[in-house]
């Protein structure tokens, strides 16, 4: 008699429970020791690029954020990716018809260093329209990694959220909220030059700060006032509260124009986002420009 040997599994991906034992201040301050290895060059559009603009980054950063989210992957691969495009960026000449198979690259990386089932080669390569082979991927991962001296695990804003997120008097019933909101503020930052410079505690210890503010939870508590949650982040990441001040601010105004742009691409015929025009594997119009 021939038996035969049933799996059972589900296809859904097992993930690690997050260890509250890493959520320490022995942790904490290791990172805020380290964020500052692995920041970019703010001026690298001066000193290092001759071709690329910032605008030029705005566009691809805006194209891999819409493969991410198509993608569902894990929050920390876009912030990461971004960090290791402006790296590069920071240290080597680079031509703008490169620039999205370099951006390609580096979420290629950042896929594989955070996700269970990391993107595959195949698949980044549709998401430019096949405008870049397996080939040239693969040999631009090796220069990425070489330039980048192998040095790929870089803090990031999320890695401070949890610890926000513990010290602070915030009801367990919000948290999940505020860290929704938190991680689409990092993610918006990370599309912007004017968060380049800034370490990865300030930008995340800004999205809380906004969050919190954007969701009016002070009304109802003076403990969560804005105040009292920007002296404390201020307090927890050892800087000052007016310069954190001033990023939540630049936070919540990069917000509001984002929205406002949303509102203007949505009833400006001529102009439609990535889900809305055509499938998947196209790319979008302004990231073939930036190749010419």
């Amino acid at each position: 008699m021939e038996y035969q040997l049933l799996c059972c599994e589900e296809e859904t991906i097992r993930r690690a429970y997050k260890d509250p034992n890493l959520i320490n201040d022995r942790v904490l301050n290791n990172m805020l020791k380290t964020e500052e290895n692995s920041l970019p060059s703010l001026t690298y559009f001066k000193c290092v690029q001759k071709e690329i603009m910032p605008s030029m980054r705005k566009i691809v950063a805006t194209w891999m954020l819409e493969v991410c989210e198509e993608q569902k992957c894990e929050e920390e691969v876009f912030p990461i990716a971004m960090n290791y495009l402006d790296r590069y960026l920071s240290i080597q000449l680079t031509k703008k018809g490169h620039l999205q198979l370099l951006g390609a690259t580096c979420m290629f990386l950042a896929s594989k260093m955070k996700e269970t089932i990391p993107l595959t080669a195949e698949k980044v390569c549709i998401y430019t329209d096949n405008s870049i082979r397996i080939e040239e991927l693969l040999q631009m991962e090796l220069l990425v990694l070489n330039k980048l001296k192998w040095d790929l695990a870089t803090v990031t804003p999320h890695d401070f959220i949890e610890h926000f997120l513990t010290k602070l008097p915030i009801p367990k019933d919000n948290k999940q909220l505020i860290r929704k909101h938190a991680q689409t503020f990092v993610a918006l930052c990370a599309t912007d030059v004017k968060f380049i410079s800034n370490p990865p505690s300030m930008i995340a210890a800004g999205s809380m700060a906004a969050a919190v503010h954007g969701l009016h939870l002070g009304s109802r508590n003076t403990i969560l006032s804005s105040q009292s949650i920007t002296d404390s982040l201020a307090q927890i990441i050892k800087c000052d509260s007016d310069c954190l001040r001033a990023c939540q601010e630049q936070i919540e105004s990069l917000l509001e124009s984002s929205l406002r742009q949303v509102q203007h691409t949505s009833i400006s015929p001529e102009t439609k986002t990535l889900e809305d025009e055509l499938d998947i594997s196209y790319t979008p119009t302004d990231v073939r420009d930036v190749n010419l």
